[in-house]
């Protein structure tokens, strides 16, 4: 099992900026409402709303119920309830921290104030440490969780692989109207990172943006024409014009290196580490080493794959060593790149955007047929409660999921009878767009829908269904139409402005029929590939937003269908020779795989009710194009599924018995378990 990475750096990290930025012996309340503001939570203070009666679960470390902040066990404490799954006979009590941590983002009330500071905490205790659980804890948790009555849920542990059966027990919470939190995980900035509970379609899974704070620093750096993704160091400050230079290497950042070049008024690019074995090459030493020679800024490409995030802030500095030119990092693969363009001109710029999706938070997509994270919140330099009446600045996903699970405890208090998709709708729909460092939009795999907006969905008087949609065409049909139910939370669905934003090439239209609202997008051209845009809803005075993702394939599956069994035709304007047919159930995740060729048709057979996933990969001489549908089957008799796999029904369930006793048996003798991380990073 590959863990969920933690990088140890970000929670020192944290704590050197914010002592630097605040007064750390001054009253604590005076700097702990960043986050919380940010996000729109006095709206719901100023209409008396504070999360009072709702029950939010929080599987994790336990939770410290003596923090002054979470202060009391039991009816009439903060923590009402819960379980310690790891001392069965003792209570779920936070010995590490995380769960603690967790709880306060969500409901502390005392000197900070969580995102719904009157919601009750249940706790479940899942994990000594934070490092590492069994899964089954983790079902074990969600099940009970269900049965003390949690109206939400929040999980703040992660792996970046499929579990199906923690996405199964997830999925029967879901079923029982509970809302269900999951943090993406802290793996990014690499796609298809975020893993379970993070991939469960139903849960709201949450990416980090940074805080709004002074140290959410983001950096641009453009050398010629083109444009480069940098990390400012911990430690650089805000500059207040780009800096501007030509590129000039200087290989590991050593003064007898930089001695033999003229670094003066360049931006000097230099490698991590050194050359030597053993030999220890801070990055503050190489900032004074290239302040020394002169040069305006200093950009450190890795020394292995992938960025990272350095610090010239660290306990072997010199106590009064102070960085004076700024300094970025880049990842190995375009600090090489940057190389070869010596000389040429670069511009380098450091400044504040609280919006921007940090480095480390998991990116999707985790499938090609719904969208993921769902949105992201403010997950780093978060001031929490910690162990022993203790705060804590801290960051990860693990903190950014706690801010919806508050805000989905608001909504829930404001309107006791809505539906857990129907949170979702209000939450997604009116998140705030985020960009990166040039202004750019997101994409949906790295924000979904974008940053938790309270306030507005607080506004919102219009739940849409659904808040996304993932489109698929074809160049033998590519046009395609979706249709979304449209409730009124007061007032009317009237007067509706209705707009498309997205690809010139898609053409956009739409009609409006009471509670219905159906669009209709059409291709033109052969623009092949995934394409990103969105639908914006004006009701009342508030802007709802419905992304969607559209694969344009040149190829094509047709599925026809009769009592489970499905018929698949496929199609290519190009001569194909073969296809692999997946087929997915959106219940469970889990998958049938046939195949075709142009003398033989595909075929196979379900037995449940569900909506199914179809994925083709059709080879065309030595390339593979994909293709995609998604049907929905609810024509299986019970006559059908009492044959699943050609047993009549009573034979099947002496065997289904057999199996269950023979599984039993193997469980007694050798129990394996999944491990999961906590999403914090640390």
């Amino acid at each position: 099992m590959k863990h969920v990475i933690i990088f140890s750096a970000i929670i020192a990290i944290s704590t050197i900026i914010l002592a630097l930025e605040f007064d750390m012996t001054e009253n604590i309340h005076l700097y702990l409402d960043k986050s919380g503001p940010f996000v729109g939570t006095k709206i719901a203070t100023d209409e008396g709303i504070n999360g009072e009666g709702i029950k939010v679960a929080v599987i994790d470390t336990g939770v410290d119920f003596n923090h002054p902040d979470l202060f009391g066990w039991g009816p009439e404490g903060k923590v009402i309830g819960g379980y310690n799954f790891i001392k069965e006979d003792e209570l779920p009590m936070d010995t590490n921290g995380h769960g603690t941590q967790v709880a306060g983002v969500i409901a502390a009330d005392g000197k900070i104030q969580g995102i719904a500071p009157k919601a009750k905490i249940l706790a479940y205790k899942v994990s000594e440490d934070g490092e590492g659980v069994s899964s089954d804890l983790i079902i074990k948790a969600i099940n009970r969780a269900v049965e003390d009555g949690a109206d939400v849920i929040n999980i703040s542990l992660g792996v970046n692989k499929t579990n199906e059966k923690i996405e199964r027990a997830i999925n029967s919470a879901l079923d029982q109207e509970i809302f269900v939190v999951t943090a993406a995980g802290n793996d990014g900035p690499k796609s298809q990172t975020i893993g379970s509970p993070g991939k469960n379609q139903g849960s709201v899974t949450v990416g980090a943006t940074y805080n709004n704070l002074t140290s959410s620093l983001v950096a641009t750096l453009e050398v010629g024409d083109k444009q480069y993704t940098v990390i400012p160091m911990v430690g650089s400050s805000k500059l207040d014009e780009p800096v501007n230079g030509e590129i000039v290497f200087g290989g590991y950042g050593k003064k007898e290196e930089l001695k033999e070049i003229d670094a003066k008024n360049s931006i000097l690019i230099v490698e991590r580490g050194s050359d030597i074995e053993g030999e220890l090459m801070y990055f503050s030493i190489k900032e004074q080493n290239a302040a020394e020679a002169g040069a305006k800024a200093l950009i450190v490409y890795n020394n292995e794959s992938g960025i990272f995030l350095g610090e010239l802030s660290h306990e072997f500095v010199e106590p009064d060593y102070k960085p004076k030119i700024p300094v970025v990092s880049i990842d190995r693969e375009e600090g090489l790149e940057i190389r070869e363009s010596l000389k040429e001109n670069a511009s380098l710029h450091l400044f504040y955007n609280p919006d921007f999706v940090t480095h480390f938070s998991s990116r999707g997509p985790v499938s090609p047929f719904y969208i993921k994270p769902d949105i992201v919140a403010p997950g780093a330099y978060i001031n929490t409660t910690q162990n022993n009446g203790a705060y804590n600045f801290t960051s990860g996903t693990s903190y950014a999921a706690p801010h919806v699970s508050g805000a989905a405890a608001l909504l829930l208090q404001k309107y006791p009878t809505i539906h857990h998709h129907e949170i979702k709708s209000l939450l997604l729909t009116t998140a705030e767009p985020v960009s990166d460092s040039y202004g750019q939009a997101f994409s949906l795999k790295d924000a979904g829908s974008g940053r938790l907006n309270i306030s507005k969905a607080f506004e919102a008087k219009l739940i849409i269904m659904p808040p996304n949609f993932v489109a698929n065409v074809a160049s033998d049909n590519p046009v395609v139409q979706e249709y979304f139910e449209l409730k009124s939370l007061g007032g009317s669905i009237e007067d509706l402005q209705v707009s498309f934003n997205g690809p010139q090439f898609i053409q956009f239209s739409h009609f409006v029929e009471g509670d219905k609202l159906q669009v209709k997008l059409k291709v033109n051209g052969a623009q092949y590939g995934d394409h990103e845009g969105n639908i914006t809803i004006v009701h009342e005075n508030t802007r709802h937003v419905i992304p969607f993702l559209m694969h344009y394939t040149e190829g094509s599956i047709n599925v026809v269908q009769n009592d489970g069994v499905m018929n698949f035709e496929i199609y290519h304007p190009k001569e194909w020779s073969f296809a692999k047919i997946s087929i997915t159930n959106s219940k469970d995740g889990t998958v049938k795989v046939t195949s075709a060729t142009p003398s033989r048709d595909a075929s196979t057979q379900v037995y449940e009710n569900s909506e199914y996933w179809i994925e083709a990969k059709i080879k065309v001489n030595d390339e593979t194009y994909d293709a995609f549908n998604v049907i929905q089957i609810n024509s299986i008799s019970q006559e059908s599924k009492q044959f699943e796999l050609g047993i009549p029904y009573r034979q099947a369930a002496v065997i289904t018995a057999a199996i269950i006793i023979i599984g039993m048996i193997g469980i007694i003798i050798q129990r394996r378990n999944v491990t999961v991380k906590s999403l914090d990073q640390r």
